[in-house]
């Protein structure tokens, strides 16, 4: 069974991944994955640019999991939408040293829930679970996912409205 995790960057994908890996499941990292797809960089948008329908087409899929913020584009059986709190999820894009623009696109993204609209249209509401990550650690996070994994957590989404966080200007 493959399960995706998928969120916005900064959500906490990459760190939770490498804490599954540690607890002995295979994890895929979506960046080491898209090399051969990568077509350009949109230097604007400090990206680049991925020829997405042709890496879920051909990507192989595994029994473990899959992290990236696209894995929602890939066949998996199961999808987690990690979340976090715009202002948090601010912060950590600044340590990251992420452009100022960058990071206001990524946390309106945050805001306005586009991971997991991009999800629920692609999968049914029996295959996603929504994990907030704010003020929560790797091992937290990692223990939901194992329990959604496994069935022990049923599926759950659409709980967290982060609209309060929208800048408007």
């Amino acid at each position: 069974m493959m399960c995706g995790i998928t969120g916005t960057p900064g959500t906490g994908k990459s760190m939770i991944g490498e804490e599954l890996a540690r607890r002995g499941h295979t994890v895929i990292h979506q960046s080491m994955t898209v090399g051969p797809y990568v077509s350009g960089d949109d230097e604007e948008r400090d990206v680049q640019v991925i020829d997405v329908d042709r890496w879920a087409e051909e990507f192989k899929p595994v029994n473990g999991f899959v992290e990236g913020h696209m894995a929602h584009y890939l066949l998996c059986d199961k999808i987690v939408v990690l979340r976090c709190r715009p202002d948090e999820l601010k912060k950590r894009l600044a340590q990251r040293k992420y452009r100022a623009a960058k990071i206001s696109e990524n946390a309106e993204a945050e805001a306005l829930d586009v991971c997991l609209i991009e999800t629920v249209e692609e999968f049914e509401p029996s295959q996603i679970f929504e994990l907030d990550t704010t003020g929560h650690d790797a091992a937290f996070c990692a223990d939901r996912i194992e329990a959604f994994y496994h069935g022990n957590l049923p599926a759950d989404f659409g709980h967290i409205d982060w609209s309060a966080y929208i800048e408007v200007t």
